[in-house]
């Protein structure tokens, strides 16, 4: 195998990945490596697989990938796969895992030093480590997600094949490209964010050629004067199904619900947790919890 004999599992909110360390760049995992280490039956299980290394040893990144993270003094890139074995551009709650990680494992400052730059396919994000906070858990990170953009609101349908009704779905691009479908409005005649059966793959309408992570979301309160309000969500995300959590897909329900309401800041939470999604005109702050699960030594 390409992969070292040591692996590790890790969780952000429920967003579970198999992680390692790859400092001398001879661990790029093939596509059949990531399905069997993610498998949840015959490997170790996890919605994706995320290999700590730098820029330099990614294969498919391009010259001028490598030359942002080494502008943007991102030593350390995440080279995240899904679990069907495809790559990813990028993956919010990832961050914060394999930040965590690369902490414990003397790569990076502890908590209260300097932010960490790390480097993903969608663009260098830094990210600063909170320690433990009220209402979000322990070990908590803030990541500056960059740039956000925003399709036309409600601009597509979604349906779930062998649910009936559909909702109307805004697309969101925060590196890796979203449809986030508030649900119980009047455009809406799908069930409840609970009731939701997602094991099927939701269907978008128009369709999106580089296919998409879909979020169900339903809008719990609001404060216009506090500029602060709550929200529930649930998502598919593509290459995995259905997750606990999805940080893109949180910061893409924040961007939407802001376009709804004008309030900026949201606490969602997710069935793996609670975090906290801050959006202005020029970018997106996540804000959540990560977990180092166990260390793994494959035989």
């Amino acid at each position: 195998m390409s992969i070292p004999s040591i692996v590790y599992k890790a969780h952000a909110t429920g967003n579970d990945f198999v992680v390692y360390a790859d400092p001398d760049g001879r661990y790029e995992p093939t596509a059949d490596e990531v399905r069997f280490l993610c498998d949840r039956h015959f490997g170790i299980g996890g919605d994706g697989l995320i290999r700590l290394a730098h820029p330099q040893d990614v294969s498919d990144l391009k010259d001028a990938q490598v030359a942002e993270c080494t502008a943007d003094e991102a030593e350390w890139f995440m080279d995240y796969r899904n679990a069907d074995g495809s790559l990813a551009e990028m993956c919010g709650n990832g961050t914060r895992a394999i930040t965590l990680f690369a902490q414990r494992q003397g790569f990076t400052d502890q908590p209260g030093g300097e932010p960490f730059r790390l480097g993903t396919r969608a663009g260098v994000k830094i990210l600063t480590s909170l320690g433990d906070v009220e209402g979000l858990g322990k070990d908590v990170f803030r990541v500056e997600m960059g740039p956000w953009r925003r399709g036309d609101v409600d601009g597509y349908e979604v349906s779930i094949p062998g649910t009936a009704g559909s909702a109307r779905g805004t697309f969101v691009d925060m590196g890796n490209p979203h449809v986030v479908a508030v649900i119980e409005d009047a455009f809406a005649s799908l069930p409840t964010v609970e009731e939701l059966d997602l094991v099927a793959k939701p269907v978008v309408s128009p369709r999106i050629p580089t296919d998409q992570n879909v979020e169900f979301v339903r809008i719990d309160e609001q404060s216009e004067g506090d500029d602060e309000g709550e929200a529930t969500m649930r998502v598919n995300e593509r290459g995995c199904g259905e997750t606990l959590s999805c940080g893109t897909g949180l910061c893409a329900t924040a961007v939407t619900l802001r376009s709804k309401t004008g309030i900026d800041h949201w606490t969602i939470t997710v069935r793996g947790g609670t975090l906290r999604v801050d959006v202005t005109d020029d970018d997106v702050t996540l804000t959540g919890s990560a977990t180092i699960v166990g260390k793994v030594e494959l035989l």
